[in-house]
């Protein structure tokens, strides 16, 4: 009888691993806003929810071979919350660079995503991320995910390969070209009203461009950004598509 317990828990705690890396990694979910108690609640109803259906397919777990297998489900929960995490640390990252170029990298907010200090618009780019991400039913692709995970990598069958290394470094690589790609409109812009202003301050020196810069490249900005917000959510969507992609291979090397 106490064996048969032992078994149930210890298939419990692999599926419960899983699922509760998950709710640590992945945007949205994982956000420090949300109650702690809140994540291990819906861990735990998504637990008993998924239980019941993969209990057949759960190996046993005994003695020194249940801290392996736990430690593998948690690694693969985390792979696929950090692979959608990497487009909103790259909206971030496109956010600090216009910020930077605007000059309102001195200006944080404490970003309810993470709890800490971030630039005025590097939070404001990952909000707008946010209500896309919603808007879209992102959140909901992720559980249908978690759910098909179970079966392109079977519980206890996780393995690490160099090829995983390699792919993960790949998609946080991707972040750079993301941030720049997203910044891109805005850079242009404040780059070309830095030449301009330029010529003027060596056509009129007496005229302060340094005070008259800032406020110029604040209002265009803040122009640019808007009339390319309408552009964000094809974006943002191929972005998170190619990070489902990105997991579903990397489930794959897994097992």
């Amino acid at each position: 009888m106490g064996s048969g317990l032992h078994a149930i828990l210890g298939r419990v705690l692999m599926v419960g691993a899983r699922i509760s890396a998950l709710m640590v990694f992945a945007p949205f979910l994982g956000s420090a806003s949300i109650s702690p108690r809140i994540k291990a609640g819906f861990t735990v109803i998504l637990t008993a929810l998924l239980y019941p259906v993969l209990s057949p397919e759960l190996p046993r777990v005994e003695g020194g071979s249940a801290l392996p297998m736990v430690g593998g489900e948690f690694v693969v929960g985390m792979i696929m919350g950090m692979a959608l995490q990497f487009v909103f640390e790259g909206v971030e990252l496109a956010g600090q660079i216009a910020g930077f170029q605007v000059g309102h990298s001195l200006a944080n907010l404490i970003n309810p995503l993470s709890d800490v200090d971030t630039p005025l618009l590097a939070n404001y780019y990952q909000m707008i991320a946010l209500l896309i991400f919603l808007q879209l039913d992102i959140h909901h692709w992720l559980l249908r995910g978690l759910a098909k995970s179970f079966e392109y990598c079977p519980p206890g069958a996780v393995t690490a390969t160099p090829q995983m290394a390699e792919l993960v470094g790949r998609a946080a690589g991707g972040m750079l070209v993301m941030g720049v790609q997203i910044a891109l409109p805005t850079l242009l812009v404040t780059m070309l009203i830095d030449i301009a202003l330029g010529l003027v301050g060596r056509a009129s020196p007496q005229l302060p461009v340094m005070l008259v810069g800032i406020s110029v490249k604040t209002v265009v900005a803040f122009v640019v950004i808007m009339g390319t917000l309408r552009f964000w959510p094809g974006l943002i969507e191929k972005y998170f598509g190619q990070a489902l992609r990105i997991t579903e291979h990397l489930l794959r090397l897994a097992k």
